[in-house]
């Protein structure tokens, strides 16, 4: 019998159980070393993070100086009603604290950019995980950066993705939460986000944008601005408006959903049309030549802190006047322009056969030929002598005819040369006029000046320094010397009123000749400007006449030297008035703000004041750095001139406004307060009216940079007047009429006004009136005892 080994094994069975077995322990160790694994990885990784955490942290920026947030903040120059003018630094920025932010303009910002910000605590985990997964499932790719975390990055760290970078930017998030409060935080991100234009926050996007407060702001416009910090050039409503109005229309969605705004102002922000601002904005306040100014005289203080420490300047500016003053003078200089000879298009380009290349090759042509003001670029689709077509930036196109066509006549003509000829693919200036029509134009050659002041404290009222300031930064009101012609006259006048003459001598116009023994140079035959002499006629007559061969043999009575003399208390340079005789005709040379602060001396009753224009700086928290408010007069103040002086040369400035070369003036403003005086300077190359109400003072210059004939018929009655009373029509409007109080010592005599001392035989009657006076053309002086007598009467 086969004997039986006990430690034999048994039959296997079917159902193979000891190598199940063995797999499923093999799987358990094998998940038991990767959790092992990725728990010692995930712990390795931590510790590598933490130890790296632990390494930066003492290494990350003193970040307490955020408590006191204080950015860099431009200079920013107002009117004195409040009206901002200018501004000033490498960034724009208007610092508003949390509390003066609407809510509207905050609840569209925690839409779009960290909803649960008063929720998380710096870093939202919630929202990286919905990012995530919107991320993975390829829907619209989300970013999980919060409001901590953009202001970490924005004032602190630089913009490039690295690990390093994320790992101070989380850091930064913590400490950031921890030093301050949740509203600390988002005030400091609205007021630091760049948006676009040099704007930096909301405040100054608001303003760059639509040109209003950020308090004024409405739910349409605050998600129009709240979708700029993503891209702010992508967004740009101005432009880039398609993409700005997706952006937008998102916003609003994203409000509602958040119930922020209800369904029905959703409907209501979403169909709002937005008016964004251009250049070419009729309420805009032009007045960046006083904002220049300002800056150059806040510079020489501050140094470079002027564009970085939140200065606020004051002025003396009256914004209503100021915009009065612009639209006056570019309507003046404009009207001028279209009694000129067109010049042609500014440019030719060729429009591509392709549609969908034409509105590039447009915006491209356009972007070098920009806007100035309501002087519209365009370029030509279709021309003819009875119609013009035009296409502007936005693919506005504009169809001109009749009138409208008339300034560039001779440019739709077939004679024109192919320089000037206006044809498809022209780029041109339109601008539109009272009446709503389109009118083809250029852009004018010719400048100007104004400028108004109070004349009992000097304070600026209104400047414009120039057509505008985009196309020419020179300053015609402070930095151009010119001659200012006839309206230099009432300063002559004036010294003649000390001499003994009055506005009832009799002085004769007639013909003068000096040869070169008595000029010292070419012979001179001065003219009056109409060629006629009218003979003897009163010195009150002469001045409103404008007449010439008077002026001239006032100033031979007075005596050239005692004449510069004079001028000079009422702040004109004496160097700048040699004393020959041309100087009756304002040969000399002077500013449009000397001739302003002149013409306030008669205005006030005598007294010189100098031009004030800075009332008052602050500091970004509005504490007072300079209080210089303008000053008064009193009885103290000592007069440059009489006060007898001042008002009888009103009264013959008044003469000029009422029935002389200037009788538009109380014709058109239906008023007798105001005086003044034309000037056209020798063939016609400045037009000058200045004048004044004893409350205002204001002098318009028009004239060419590189001097030339304004034209033949162009006078300061024609040209600078019209712009002078337009300016008036507004300034004038709060002030009474008022009439001049008769100083002591005036009293009439000859049916005029004259000085008591000067009356009956101690009156000089008249001048030129002596044998051969009329036409000699030797030595047409006055007679010796009667000039000897004038001198000794200045010498008194």
């Amino acid at each position: 019998m086969p004997s039986k080994d006990k430690h034999a094994s048994p039959p296997a069975s079917n159902g193979s159980s000891a190598p199940a077995t063995d797999w499923v322990n093999l799987l358990f160790k094998m998940a038991v070393w990767t959790v092992g694994l990725l728990v010692a990885g995930l712990a390795s990784l931590l510790m590598v993070v933490g130890v790296a955490m632990v390494m930066a942290y003492p290494n990350l920026p003193d970040i307490s100086d955020l408590a006191e947030y204080k950015p860099k903040l431009p200079l920013r120059v107002f009117t004195a009603d409040g009206q901002l003018m200018g501004e000033f630094g490498e960034e724009r920025r208007n610092l508003t604290p949390i509390k003066d932010i609407p809510q509207v303009m905050k609840d569209a910002v925690l839409s779009i950019e960290d909803n649960r910000f008063y929720q998380h605590g710096g870093v939202d985990y919630v929202g990286i995980l919905r990012a995530g997964v919107a991320n993975i499932g390829r829907l619209k790719s989300q970013g999980a950066s919060t409001i901590t975390m953009q202001v970490a990055r924005n004032v602190y760290l630089s913009s490039e993705k690295t690990y390093t970078r994320k790992i101070y930017e989380i850091l930064l998030t913590y400490k950031l939460e921890h030093l301050l409060t949740k509203d600390q935080i988002l005030e400091i991100y609205m007021n630091q986000i760049f948006l676009g234009n040099r704007s930096y926050g909301f405040a100054s996007a608001a303003e760059a944008y639509f040109g209003k407060a950020l308090k004024d702001i409405t739910i349409a416009e605050a998600a129009m601005l709240a979708g700029l910090p993503k891209a702010p050039s992508a967004f740009n409503p101005i432009a880039n408006p398609k993409r700005a109005r997706s952006r937008q229309l998102y916003i609003i969605g994203r409000m509602e959903d958040n119930g922020y705004i209800t369904a029905k102002q959703a409907s209501a922000a979403k169909a709002e049309p937005l008016r964004l601002r251009s250049s070419a904005d009729k309420k805009a306040l032009h007045a960046e030549f006083v904002a220049e100014t300002v800056r150059q005289m806040v510079f020489a203080q501050y140094g470079e802190e002027t564009y970085t420490r939140g200065l606020n300047v004051y002025t003396t500016v009256q914004s209503a006047e100021q915009m009065a003053a612009y639209k006056a003078l570019r309507q003046g200089l404009m009207d001028y322009e279209r009694r000129q000879v067109y010049r042609g298009p500014e440019k030719f380009i060729t429009l591509p056969n392709d549609p969908k290349l034409v509105e590039d090759a447009i915006d491209d042509a356009l972007e070098d030929h920009p806007d100035n003001g309501d002087v519209m670029s365009a370029v030509v689709l279709e021309a003819s002598p009875s119609k013009v077509v035009v296409v502007r930036q936005n693919s506005e196109q504009i169809t001109i005819t009749g009138a409208g066509l008339t300034p560039a006549q001779s440019g739709l003509s077939d004679k024109a040369s192919s320089s000037k000829q206006i044809r498809r693919g022209a780029v041109i200036r339109i601008v539109q006029t009272a009446n709503g029509q389109w009118e083809i134009t250029q852009l004018p050659e010719v400048e100007g000046g104004f400028v108004a002041m109070t004349p009992q404290t000097g304070a600026i009222r209104a400047l414009v320094g120039g057509f505008d300031y985009a196309k020419n930064k020179f300053n015609h009101v402070t930095q151009a010397w010119r001659q200012p012609g006839s309206s230099f006259k009432p300063f002559i006048y004036s010294a003649s009123l000390e001499a003994g003459l009055s506005p009832a001598t009799q002085i004769n116009d007639s013909a003068l000749f000096f040869d070169g023994g008595v000029t010292g140079g070419q012979p001179w035959e001065p003219k009056n400007y109409d060629g006629k002499f009218d003979g003897p006629m009163s010195m009150r007559t002469g001045l409103a006449k404008s007449k010439n061969m008077v002026s001239i043999r006032i100033l031979q009575a007075v005596g050239p030297r005692t004449a510069q003399q004079w001028v000079t208390r009422f702040g004109f340079d004496e160097d700048k008035h040699p004393p020959y005789l041309t100087m009756a005709l304002g040969a000399g040379s002077v500013t449009v703000m000397q001739m302003a602060t002149g013409y306030s001396v008669f205005a006030n009753g005598g007294y010189l004041v100098r031009p004030h224009l800075i009332t008052r700086i602050t500091d970004y928290k509005n504490r007072v750095l300079v209080d210089s408010p303008p000053t008064e007069l009193s009885e103290d103040t000592p007069r440059a001139i009489p006060e007898r002086n001042a008002f009888v040369m009103s009264s013959l400035l008044q003469e000029v406004t009422r029935s002389g070369t200037a009788a538009r003036a109380q014709s058109l403003l239906k008023r007798q307060d105001v005086y003044g005086k034309t000037g056209t300077t020798n063939d016609a190359m400045d037009a000058w009216f200045a004048g004044y109400h004893p409350n205002v003072t204001a002098v318009v210059w028009i004239g060419y940079d590189n001097p030339r004939k304004l034209g033949d018929r162009e006078t300061g009655g024609g040209l600078s007047l019209p712009v002078w009373i337009k300016y008036m029509e507004t300034a004038l409007k709060p002030m009474p009429a008022t009439s001049l109080r008769v100083p002591e010592g005036v009293v009439q005599s000859g049916g005029d006004w004259a000085y008591a001392e000067f009356t009956g035989d101690a009156r000089i009657s008249s001048l030129g009136m002596e044998p051969g006076a009329g036409n000699s053309k030797t030595n047409p002086q006055p007679a010796v005892e009667e000039k000897r007598r004038i001198l000794d009467l200045f010498r008194q």
